[in-house]
């Protein structure tokens, strides 16, 4: 069995996050969404459920976190700076915050943070793939 992730998070508004996380290229999945949440595909692995704040009670009794605090971050690997650089876009145009922390360019890695409409922190990260040992030829 493949592994996989089911990243649960609290949300306020429902259609608002759905919409912020589609912008961002999630796909949602209606087989496993509701009017108290919404399962949002990144890929074959990775799930982020959307829950109402009446649904989150529904598995967990502690308290929400304060607004504007950070319990995690959630990173996201992509295929290009520029596809970095575009869901920060796209998380500012959508109702979210880009550059929560200031942009990493470390060369080979580079990542900006994004925060979604509730204020859930992502990493944006791209990291060069090839070896850095190689040989010269």
């Amino acid at each position: 069995m493949t592994k996989m992730i089911f990243i649960s998070l609290p949300i306020a508004d429902l259609k608002a996050s759905i919409a912020f996380y589609q912008a961002l290229g999630f796909e949602q999945n209606p087989q496993f969404s509701d009017d108290g949440g919404a399962c949002m595909v990144w890929s074959e692995a990775i799930y982020v459920m959307l829950l109402t704040h009446a649904k989150w009670r529904t598995f967990t009794q502690r308290p929400l976190p304060p607004a504007e605090s950070a319990g995690h971050m959630l990173s996201l690997s992509m295929d290009t700076r520029d596809a970095v650089d575009a869901m920060n876009r796209a998380a500012a145009a959508h109702g979210g915050q880009a550059d929560v922390n200031p942009p990493e360019d470390h060369g080979f890695m580079y990542s900006r943070d994004l925060a979604d409409p509730d204020g859930h922190v992502w990493a944006m990260v791209w990291m060069d793939s090839a070896p850095t040992d190689a040989a010269p030829q």
